[in-house]
């Protein structure tokens, strides 16, 4: 029963829980963590752990891809970002790096507006593209609701793996000046899978699925400072009950279809192994990360992390924010798999999931988003 509170004459609004508003509950034997499967498989690709990076230049470029995907996870080339506008990326990452410590956020994030308003090259994102292809791991690449149709021809002929079309939110159908983005006719012409989102209810979460979208991100990405959604639109709900909501959404939409799979991916603010663990235990297959990643050495912002959605060009609605100094940063391999000297589960995320679901007594994902659950007072 959905607990609804009168915040005023004949309105009322729903009682909802952020990841930190829960807490995991071991009510099986326990086991040992290396009993413990992370696999995860979307459509025909399968991964070590489920990981995906979010698809800001903050984190993914081509190496950065790679090397996730060698570990496991799955890096998202962001289509419109500046690898798919400049040739010198690390040259103008280094620029805007500079008026960020010199200028502050404002002046930064007028900086990247002015990067993204550089041109699109479609030979500059194929070449990066072509990179990740080159060194075996599973390619995908972002794009907008807005530029979905006019980009993704490109993209399929540079052969990526998965699409994933995301912006801040997303329905079935854009509706822009042009003509609009069905997703479902989108979906039906493509021979790549896609990957749509972000929604945060029960019926948008539905509406994505009947696309035939292979998974649904859930949430925001909101990053506390970084991600400025809430203060801009005033839109968000917390993280746990979207993640419950789209589960739901997922068995609903697997008992109308007769038993076809579609994978909620949390995106949220999730900062650590224990907000991960709550994350699947909540509904969710997999998790977009963004802040614990741009710790890592191999993050070209160097410890600066800003979301995606930093550089729209009217409405930005986010912050770059430096989170770790340069001499401090462990690799992408000790941020995913330790050893760790952290306390607070920043370091060694999939060692935390693992030890957490061995704690609770379960040995696969699928499992584990059974696990019981508490709300704190």
């Amino acid at each position: 029963m959905r607990d609804m509170v009168e915040i005023g004459m004949g309105r009322a609004a729903r009682r909802t829980y952020e990841l930190d508003d829960v807490d995991i509950v071991p009510s099986r034997r326990t086991r040992s963590s290396k009993l413990v499967s992370l696999a995860w498989q979307l459509d025909a690709y399968r991964f070590d752990i489920p990981l995906v990076a979010h698809p800001t230049d903050a984190l993914v470029s081509p190496e950065f891809a790679i090397e996730l995907g060698r570990l496991g996870g799955l890096g998202v080339i962001n289509g419109e970002g500046l690898w798919a506008r400049h040739a010198d990326v690390s040259a103008r990452i280094d620029q805007l790096l500079e008026v960020a410590e010199k200028e502050g956020t404002e002046a930064a994030v007028a900086l990247l507006q002015q990067l993204h308003a550089a041109p699109m090259q479609p030979d500059l994102l194929a070449a990066a593209v072509a990179q990740v292809r080159a060194a075996g791991v599973t390619v995908a690449v972002r794009v907008s609701p807005q530029n979905a149709q006019a980009l993704t021809p490109a993209l399929v002929q540079a052969n990526i793996d998965l699409l994933v079309v995301h912006g801040t939110i997303i329905s079935a159908e854009h509706v822009g000046d042009g003509e609009p983005l069905n997703l479902k006719t989108f979906i039906a012409d493509l021979d790549v899978p896609v990957v749509a989102g972000g929604v945060s209810d029960h019926r948008t979460a539905l509406h994505l699925m009947r696309t035939g979208a292979a998974g649904v991100i859930v949430g925001y990405g909101s990053t506390p400072g970084a991600t400025t959604t809430g203060e801009v639109l005033g839109i968000g709900v917390p993280l746990a009950t979207a993640i419950a909501d789209a589960a739901a959404a997922r068995r609903d939409y697997l008992d109308e279809t007769g038993g076809r799979y579609v994978h909620v991916i949390a995106d949220g603010d999730i900062v650590s192994s224990g907000q991960l663990a709550k994350a699947i235990a909540c509904g969710a297959d997999a998790a977009v990360l963004g802040v614990p990643l741009a710790l890592a050495q191999e993050a070209p912002g160097r410890g600066w992390y800003w979301p995606s959605a930093a550089a729209h060009p009217s409405v930005p609605r986010g912050a770059l924010l430096k989170f770790s100094d340069e001499d401090e940063r462990p690799t992408l391999q000790q941020v995913l798999y330790g050893p760790s000297s952290d306390p607070w589960g920043s370091v060694n995320l999939v060692g935390g999931l693992r030890r957490s679901m061995a704690k609770a007594g379960y040995s696969e994902l699928k499992e584990f988003q059974r696990v019981g659950l508490t709300v704190r007072a």
